[in-house]
């Protein structure tokens, strides 16, 4: 396996990485709810999972 002679500089590796840059996820409302909650995410609102407006599971009481 061949291995690097020198080391890379320090500005070497920063310009490497600039390309590289964290961006805010979208949001979006739910229909059913009104809530604010990140796309093709399922959520929790009052206890319910919510996906695409509809309920996907409901929270069942502990101990029954």
């Amino acid at each position: 396996m061949p291995n690097p002679k020198r080391r890379h500089s320090q500005q070497r590796s920063a310009k490497r990485r600039t390309h590289y840059k964290a961006t805010p996820s979208t949001l979006s409302t739910d229909s059913t709810t009104g809530e604010l909650h990140v796309r093709h995410r399922a959520h929790v609102s009052e206890g319910k999972l919510y996906y695409k407006g509809k309920v996907v599971a409901e929270k069942s009481p502990v101990g029954k």
